[in-house]
């Protein structure tokens, strides 16, 4: 008489055998250590917990986003313990979290540039008394006709630079007078990211009434960015005698001594020229406003 097998037995059998292959790797045997759960559970996982295995395998060398291996980018598929049944679920990496991080705090920034207001600017503060007399000025005497200088304000990092600036130009916007902030480590990725776009983007960018252009300093150095990109901008806005605006943790001879990194000092010097004559200089102090947020 033939034997009669189980099919469900037969796949046990199966699941128990490919378990115990798996657990051969001390990467997997250690993985599934961690997990309190039975032992049963974990068998019936096998095939889930070789994922794992495979994306922390890509993790483990990794050097950011743009080189990640796994399927998910930026996340690890990870093992978890609900109501005594694993399940697993996409966690996360470092690189991910600091990229969501930033993009929250970018939000965060766009929102409070938006609705930036004067009247919410500490005119106590006497660090700002210089600023706000020019940023009062320029308010009253901006001609979009007529060649105006900008600002080339500098302080150390959260004393509300941004803000301070944002609030003058929504002052303006409301007399119809374009205006655009841009984030200029953002703007060079962006630009990288959607090349098909970066004649048009530098055309608007060279154009709009007011620029400011953010945080400038913070960006790696390159040919590219401080000369095709920032040079090309700037020399177009001196030209057209466009407004331009800058914040910066720098003073303008430290600027100075980043943008020539690549070791050409003349081509540095060009740009910090073009900032001096596109604006005026001038110094912020003050504490962090953004630590508590």
């Amino acid at each position: 008489m033939a034997t009669i097998f189980n099919v469900d037995d037969k796949m046990r059998a199966s699941l128990r055998q490919n378990y115990d292959e798996a657990l051969k790797d001390e990467n997997f045997k250690r993985l599934v250590s961690k997990v309190k759960a039975s032992e049963e559970e974990k068998i019936n996982n096998t095939s889930k917990f070789k994922d794992t295995i495979e994306c922390l395998k890509n993790c483990k060398n990794c050097k950011g986003i743009a080189a990640c291996k796994n399927s998910n980018i930026g996340y690890v598929y990870y093992p978890d313990v609900y109501n005594e049944h694993i399940e697993f679920e996409y966690i996360p990496c470092k690189y991910k979290k600091e990229q969501l991080e930033k993009e929250k705090n970018k939000k965060t920034m766009e929102k409070e540039i938006e609705s930036a207001s004067l009247k919410d600017i500490d005119l106590n503060d006497k660090s700002r008394v210089k600023l706000i007399k020019w940023i009062t000025n320029f308010i009253k005497t901006y001609d979009s006709s007529k060649k105006n200088k900008g600002l080339y304000l500098h302080g150390n990092f959260g004393c509300g630079k941004t803000y301070i600036i944002s609030a003058a130009f929504n002052e303006l916007a409301k007399m119809g007078v374009s205006k655009e902030v841009v984030f200029f480590s953002t703007l060079l990725r962006d630009l990288k990211a959607n090349f098909d776009e970066l004649e048009s983007t530098i055309s608007y960018l060279e154009n709009v009434d007011l620029l400011l252009i953010d945080d400038i300093g913070a960006e790696k150095v390159s040919e590219w960015s401080r000369d095709e990109i920032l040079g090309t901008i700037l020399q177009s806005r001196m030209n057209n005698f466009k407004t331009t605006f800058f914040t910066s943790n720098y003073t303008i001879d430290e600027l100075e001594k980043h943008f020539a990194k690549d070791g050409d000092n003349v081509a540095a010097a060009r740009v910090i020229e073009r900032i001096k004559v596109l604006t005026d200089d001038i110094e912020i102090e003050g504490e962090n406003r953004r630590k508590d947020q």
